[in-house]
């Protein structure tokens, strides 16, 4: 079975250490297919 490609988005301003924490977060995850929008 096939995965659907998904995007995660995340809407930020003048937050870098919360924007890094969360695409540390994103980047460990095991989903195949992903799109990361900031």
């Amino acid at each position: 079975m096939s995965l659907p490609s998904i995007s995660v988005i995340i809407p930020t301003y003048n937050r870098e250490k919360v924007l890094r924490d969360t695409l540390a977060d994103v980047l460990q995850q095991d989903y195949p297919d992903f799109e990361v929008l900031v």
